[in-house]
């Protein structure tokens, strides 16, 4: 087994003074990464984010509570956080000044010697990045997950063995910010309306994930969604090799699930119900992990035993508890309408389904269809209520119960009230958390802890 061989140089990072914009995990870990190499390093934030104030013991300047105009002043490059928008008036009067801005993940990758396997796309990038470190460790190949859950990639700095290949969650927020990216390995897994509130419209939002490609070489690998009706016909950029992965006997697919079966270059490689995490979702994220493993050089043993033996990742169709006949399910990473309807409609009749938080811009008439298929109520909450309230409002005529819940325990509290046995009670937002929870990790973790007391109530 020979793994793609990782590049021998990478660009030098960029010259300092560095201003680094935006401090939660990966601002931080952008900032310890420049401080520990000796750099002149600012840092900056308009909130109080935990852990921000410690910076000052590495060396790093930190002001709180500022738009960072004033700390601008003497700086040769921003190092940008995912979260702040190109808008944001300290990054608008970078570009303006012609001082570069770069993203977290640029700025890792340059100072990392490793293989990279990039993965980005809609929904899926947690399972499928989590499934290809679970396929590489099984391998017997070390290997390092790093993204927007768990340890930004910054964060691997002079922790990870060089010759482990890191795996990392890329999103559009982290891509639109990359210059020379040139992951050995790249994966686009879908693409569906998300972040409109950032970028705009689909187009733009498409080419900020496209950045995953740009750069790639001859010698690397290009995976991507072959069924994927918003990438057909689009020029994926970049050099690298192509490989597809869809559903049927394309010949241009060489992975494909046909017949219960995923196929590896037209040989049978595993039974679709061998795989360890179920849903028809997941057998196209299985596709594509399997399609960057195997061309990456992982062994095709390797590969099936990775497939079957993957459980799966917290907060995404996550079984939490059954009580009085009552299943809870967990999937609070669904924050954008196509992730929510995946969930939906992965239950049959009798789903209560908890739907709202923060507004993302998305229109929620594509939830429609599988709630009338599958609910039997939606519960109501967060800043997108009143909205979400409008637009499912059709929702009347197929006999779906909408109830507009006062917060966020009194839905799933509501919900399990009503909820009869044999149906689900089911945390699929459809929105971001930002309006009640810090992230959609809290909200999950919020949602376990009030159905663990449900089971202490009812024991």
């Amino acid at each position: 087994m020979t793994l793609i061989p990782p590049k021998e140089v990478r660009p030098p990072l960029p010259r300092g003074p560095f201003l680094v914009v935006g401090l939660a995990r990966s601002g931080q870990a952008a900032a310890r990464l420049l401080a520990a190499r000796g750099e002149r390093v600012r840092a900056v934030d308009s909130g109080h984010p935990d852990g921000a104030e410690g910076l000052s013991g590495w060396g790093v300047e930190v002001v709180l509570d500022t738009d960072g105009l004033a700390q601008l002043e003497g700086t040769h490059t921003v190092v940008k956080s995912p979260g702040v928008p190109r808008e944001a008036p300290v990054i608008a009067a970078a570009l303006e000044r012609e001082i570069d801005v770069i993203g977290e993940l640029e700025l890792a990758w340059r100072a990392l010697p490793n293989r990279f396997l990039a993965v980005t796309g809609t929904n899926g990038k947690t399972t499928t990045v989590e499934l290809l470190g679970h396929i590489f460790r099984g391998a017997g190949e070390p290997v390092a997950v790093a993204g927007n859950v768990g340890v930004p990639v910054a964060g691997l700095v002079g922790e990870v063995d060089p010759e482990a290949t890191i795996v990392c969650e890329a999103s559009s927020f982290q891509l639109e910010d990359t210059t020379l990216f040139s992951p050995e390995g790249a994966v686009f897994l879908n693409l569906a309306p998300d972040h409109l509130d950032r970028h705009g419209d689909l187009p733009a939002y498409l080419d900020a994930k496209l950045r995953v490609f740009a750069n790639q070489g001859n010698d690397d690998v290009a995976v991507w969604n072959g069924d994927d009706p918003e990438l057909a016909g689009v020029d994926l950029g970049g050099c690298a090799r192509r490989v597809e992965f869809c559903r049927g006997a394309s010949p241009d697919c060489e992975v494909a699930a046909a017949q219960g079966t995923i196929f590896w270059d037209g040989e049978p490689l595993l039974a679709t119900s061998e795989l360890g995490i179920p849903g028809e979702h997941n057998v196209e994220n299985a596709m594509a992990a399997a399609a960057a493993a195997l061309t990456m050089g992982i062994d095709p043993d390797a590969v099936r035993a990775g497939l079957r033996s993957f459980g799966g990742v917290p907060h995404r169709l996550e079984p939490v508890a059954e009580i009085e006949g009552v299943r809870f399910v967990n999937d609070s990473k669904a924050t954008n309408v196509a992730s929510a309807a995946v969930g939906i409609g992965s239950f049959d009749r009798g789903v209560h389904a908890i739907l709202g938080g923060s507004d993302k811009g998305e229109p929620f008439a594509p939830l429609l269809a599988p709630l009338a298929e599958r609910a039997a109520a939606v519960y109501l909450i967060g800043d997108t209520a009143d909205r979400m309230a409008t637009e499912l409002a059709p929702l009347a005529d197929s006999g779906v119960a909408m109830i507009r819940a006062e917060d966020f325990d009194d839905a799933v509290r509501r919900a399990a009230a009503a909820a009869a046995p044999g149906e689900v009670v089911l945390l699929s937002p459809a929105c971001a958390s930002y309006d009640a929870f810090p992230n959609f990790e809290a909200r999950g973790e919020r949602f376990r802890q009030i159905v663990a007391e449900l089971g202490v109530e009812n024991g």
